[in-house]
């Protein structure tokens, strides 16, 4: 984007802002916009194989922010292999762990990407939490178990829990279950078939009535329970979570608001721009804050699929798609900068030519 800006406006001032929204990318945005560090961690993956994942140390040395996506993501399966009635969030409880090893008491936890559907029952489990059948035998990975579920003993549950504070950046408002939990929405594309989909669901239900019994915490209607196939929820069930927009974490993790006080024109981007867009996605997100200071913003995509008019009511001034002509999905991917660059020299000339109308 700033070498398409440059080559139009060549004496313009260009701050760059990396965003996200919680998804994959998260981490990488926000170790960037404060100068933090990349660290490397081997965890458990999604179908219980070893997995190097990343997380992040912000430039405060305070705070850590962890990827859902980087130990129980949907792309560390193949699609032959994905299934979530054995797919478990185990990874993520030892990121969480690592960074209380290391002394973080503040964390940012991206929930988005998963190949899961356990309700976050690994994760809790990596943390000291204990998942038994009627028989006091811990119940094996995955959300399929979790029918099977008899009692939740939370008495070894990592103390260092109690003195954190955990936000977690979503993008969805799903609940855990029903038409639009996660087993329903989000359980297809992990490789549950519809037979699957009603099993997972139920369990999941299951799940909550006894947590809820144990804990006294009722969470399955909270908006974003159901992110990651129901992570969400066993976050806010065992450790003092609070679920936020995760545009907003970012915005202001990264201080986009004092940067767009004395910006000219904001330009954003995403990788396709629709209807969902307008559900508080990342250009939304950006759009709505520099409203805020009467800053004009423009959004550049990969795509623009049905509904993408809608962000023209939620601050977006203008869209563009990045690709000058019919490409496939892959030619798209191998020369993105280079397409990039030029759509945004595209949308710069029409920003000249308003500035000369008169």
């Amino acid at each position: 984007m700033e070498r398409g800006i440059l080559a139009v406006f060549r004496e313009a001032q260009v701050t760059k802002v990396p965003i996200a929204d919680g998804g994959e990318g998260t981490t990488e945005a926000l170790v960037t916009a404060t100068g933090g560090r990349i660290v490397y961690q081997q965890v458990m993956g999604p179908l219980g194989d070893v997995v190097e994942a990343r997380w992040g140390i912000l430039g405060d040395g305070k705070t850590a922010v962890i990827e859902v996506a980087a130990a129980s993501g949907l792309t560390l399966l193949s699609k032959e292999k994905r299934n979530p009635l054995l797919a478990t969030t185990y990874g993520i409880g030892q990121l969480i762990k690592a960074a209380l090893d290391q002394g973080i008491r503040k964390l940012i936890i991206g929930i988005g990407g998963s190949a899961t559907n356990d309700g976050g029952a690994g994760m809790a489990r990596a943390l000291g939490a204990k998942f038994l059948d009627r028989s006091n035998n811990e119940l094996p990975n995955g959300g399929a178990a979790l029918k099977n579920l008899a009692k939740i003993d939370v008495s070894q549950l990592d103390f260092r829990l109690a003195e954190t504070t955990i936000l977690l950046a979503c993008d969805v408002d799903n609940p855990l279950c029903g038409p639009r939990g996660a087993s329903t929405v989000y359980g297809p594309q992990k490789g549950a078939t519809p037979a699957m989909v009603a099993e997972l669901d139920q369990a999941l239900k299951h799940y909550a009535e006894l947590a809820k019994s144990i804990t006294g915490k009722d969470v399955a209607e909270t908006p974003g329970a159901g992110a990651a196939g129901g992570l969400g929820a066993g976050l806010l069930i065992f450790t003092p979570s609070e679920l936020r927009p995760g545009i907003q974490i970012i915005l202001e993790t990264a201080g986009f608001e004092e940067k767009v006080k004395h910006a000219d024109l904001v330009i954003t981007g995403e990788g396709r721009t629709d209807m969902q867009t307008a559900h508080g996605k990342a250009p939304v997100g950006v759009a709505t804050l520099a409203q805020k200071y009467n800053v004009p913003t423009l959004c550049l995509s990969g795509g623009l699929g049905p509904g993408h008019e809608d962000v023209l009511q939620q601050g977006i001034s203008g869209l563009m798609s990045i690709v000058p002509q019919p490409m496939t999905l892959e030619e798209c991917m191998v020369d993105v900068d280079d397409l990039v660059a030029a759509a945004t020299g595209r949308l710069c000339r029409l920003v000249q030519v308003g500035m000369q109308m008169k």
